[in-house]
Order: structure tokens, then C-alpha cells, then sequence
């Protein structure tokens, strides 16, 4: 598919409202009761409530006379045990609507209860795609990093805790109602999230560009978080104050979620959950690791080579005249040098002896089936070959 071919078939339907803007936070009283709120399960985690932002967002509640439930015991990568203890607190409590307030974790976290809380049964239920046969509670996303971009996505990523893999649980009543965006809260991110989640926040615009689902739709999201993620990454990394570059790395993140919503994801993300599941390497890092990989052994198809060549140009006007793709791939691990993430296997403890099983969990991914160039064990061997010592 050529990049902008409009003649790609798509069904676009923006779920989320989006409010943006320093000091947004303090709205949430007001914008909850413009959905109907009169108590609220606010679904949060340690260090958000030990930054402050737990407080402001309660205040805010309670000013606009809406009741306050909290579950501040989000955690990285959330279970299906978490879920349920989220669950035990919202369950008598008669909420009335769902506040995320915190990363990726703690608003699929929110999602998750929202399942369960609505519609019964256990999170293994929902895994796939629009299982949920009654409504949902209205949710507010509040992202606290700049990454996951799950306040704009229909997905709750829950980690099934006898086998340890991650399920996407999709149904488009589980999108937030309203993302609230406010850049000032990510400053407060330790300098190892804002680089995890920004590679995230990165990979996700590239791989969601050049997907078997994308189009003209998909692509202007992907195209805009692109720009502004890669452009704005390494100025938070260098002044984690610079509030204005906070906002454009939220806002692409934003932009990213919106662009997954659209095309899905790849490879990379397939070759990641693996890495997680059985090393503990943080989301955003794996996917890191992986993307180089995953871009060169895209850019062999035609019309992802012209799509990772077109949105370099929309950060170098010179590439315009030929950036190939091995050349964003590079820039991929410049980003990841200047993070100071690892950027091989080897360094985070991987056996080389377990990439078959890596190999084999990976191609079973969901996220897999809709990289541009099909890939079975075979090629994801090869894949963690090339990241194991690089």
C-alpha cells in the first residue's frame, strides 16, 4: 500500500475526547460531573500518590462534589490478581464512573475493573476483541508518563497470572471517555520512565505506520506522533524541565494511541511481551530493543521501506532525497544510547539458549499477525539473534 492511499479501507469512529494543556489536572471535578459522576473510582499507584498528583486529582473531585474511592495499588505490567483486588474495593462501593490516573499500568488497571465491574466473569473472558455485551462505565485517562498511549485506546493490557501472558482485552466501550493531558504532570517521572516509555511512545508511532491495517487515517496519527516524539525525546532527556517538550512527547503519545486504534502494531511489540514475561525487562525497553531489528526486516517490503523513508522526512528535510530505512534504524539506536538503555539481549540477562522459546511465544502474538512481512518462529530467531549482542 502506498503511504497515503486513500483507497484503503478504514471505519473511524474517535472514541475519546481529549483536553490538553498545563494545569489540565485541575478540571477533572468538572469535567467528571459534565459525564454524569457523583462517586468515582480513582485507580492509581504509589508514586503517583507520593509525587502529589493523587491529592490534586481528589481535591478536584471532591470540589465538584463528586465521592472518591481509591485503589492506589496499580503495578507494573498489572495482573489479573490486581484486577481482581481493584475489583473487591469498586464492587460495593456503587461507582459511576472510572478514573485512570498514573502510566500504562494504572489505566489499564481502571479498564480492566471496568470489565469485570459491568460485565461480569474473569479478565480471560475478554480476551480478543469486543467480548463485552453490556455498557461500560464512563472512564477518564489520566496519563502520568509520556508513552503507552493507552488514554486514547480501546485495549486493556492484563498479564494472566498463571501463565504469564500478557492478554489485550479489546472492546470499544472500554476507550476512555475523556484523556486529560497535562504536560506538567510528567515532569515528575523518574529520568528511567521518561526513557522507557518514550521509546514506547516511539516505537509505537513506527510500527503502527507501516501495519497491514494501515491507512490514511492510521497514517496521520502515526506521521504527527512520529515528528513530535522524535523531535522532543531527546530534548526531555537532556532538561527534563522543558515544559514545552514534555507536552509534545504527551501529545504524540496521545497521537500514537490514536494511530494503534486505527492499524495495530508489529513485530517488535510481539518480540517484547516474551522478554517481559520471562526476564522482567520493562515494556518500553524490549520494545526498543527490538525495533531496529524489526525495521530493517520490515524495509525489505516496498511500501514499508517508503513509509519509515517518508516520515524521516518530516524530521530531516534532507532525507527527503533518499533516508533509507537502515538509516531511521540507526537513529532508533542513537535514541536508545542517549537513554542510556541497553541496546542488546545479552545485557539484560536473555539466554541465548532461550531464544527458540522466545521465538516460538513471540510468533504466537497477536500484534504478529498484522506486522507488513509475515513472520513464523523462524524469523523472530533470527530477530533476537541480531538484538542478542549487537
Amino acid at each position: 500500500m502506498d503511504t497515503m492511499d486513500t483507497g484503503a479501507s478504514f471505519d473511524h469512529q474517535p472514541r475519546t475526547r481529549i483536553v490538553f494543556g498545563p494545569g489540565a489536572l485541575d478540571r477533572l471535578g468538572e469535567l467528571a460531573r459534565q459525564l454524569g459522576a457523583t462517586r468515582a473510582l480513582l485507580v492509581t499507584d504509589q508514586g503517583i500518590v507520593a509525587a502529589g498528583h493523587t491529592a490534586r486529582a481528589i481535591a478536584s473531585l471532591q470540589n465538584a462534589k463528586v465521592e472518591v474511592v481509591i485503589f492506589d495499588k496499580a503495578r507494573e505490567n498489572p495482573t489479573t490478581q490486581c484486577v481482581a483486588d481493584c475489583l473487591a474495593l469498586a464492587s460495593p462501593a456503587s461507582v459511576n464512573i472510572i478514573v485512570g490516573l498514573g502510566g500504562g499500568s494504572s489505566m489499564d488497571t481502571a479498564k480492566g475493573c471496568n470489565f469485570l465491574l459491568t460485565n461480569g466473569g474473569r479478565m480471560q473472558d475478554y480476551r480478543g476483541v469486543g467480548k463485552a455485551s453490556k455498557p461500560m462505565l464512563p472512564m477518564i485517562a489520566i496519563p502520568t508518563t509520556a508513552g503507552t498511549g493507552s488514554e486514547c485506546q480501546s485495549a486493556a493490557l492484563i498479564v494472566d497470572e498463571q501463565t504469564h501472558q500478557k492478554m489485550a482485552c479489546l472492546d470499544p466501550k472500554a476507550a476512555p471517555r475523556l484523556a486529560i493531558l497535562d504536560p506538567a504532570l510528567t515532569i515528575s517521572q523518574p529520568a528511567r520512565v521518561t526513557a522507557c516509555t518514550g521509546i514506547d511512545a516511539l516505537a509505537h508511532a513506527l510500527e503502527s505506520a507501516v501495519t497491514t491495517k494501515r491507512n490514511v487515517i492510521s497514517w496521520m496519527y502515526s506521521r504527527e506522533a512520529f515528528r513530535l516524539c522524535a523531535t522532543s525525546f531527546p530534548q526531555v532527556l537532556m532538561n527534563p524541565q522543558a515544559l514545552e517538550a514534555r507536552g509534545q512527547m504527551l501529545l504524540g503519545a496521545a497521537l500514537a494511541g490514536l494511530a494503534i486504534e486505527n492499524s495495530m502494531l508489529g513485530a517488535a511489540h510481539a518480540a517484547a511481551n516474551p522478554l517481559t514475561a520471562h526476564y522482567g525487562v520493562v515494556h518500553g525497553q524490549a520494545v526498543g530493543m527490538m525495533l531496529p531489528a524489526v525495521i530493517r526486516f520490515n524495509a525489505t517490503e516496498l511500501a514499508a521501506q517508503k513509509t519509515y523513508t517518508d516520515l524521516a522526512a518530516t524530521i530531516d528535510s534532507h532525507s527527503a532525497n533518499g533516508m533509507l530505512a537502515e538509516s531511521l534504524a540507526q537513529r532508533v539506536e542513537a535514541m536508545l544510547a542517549l537513554a542510556q538503555l541497553p541496546t542488546s539481549l545479552e545485557q539484560c540477562g536473555v539466554e541465548r539458549g532461550k531464544l527458540p522459546l522466545l521465538a516460538e511465544e513471540a510468533a504466537g502474538q497477536w500484534t504478529a499477525t498484522f506486522n507488513p512481512k509475515p513472520l513464523k518462529s523462524e524469523e523472530f530467531f533470527a530477530l533476537y539473534e541480531q538484538a542478542f549482542d549487537r
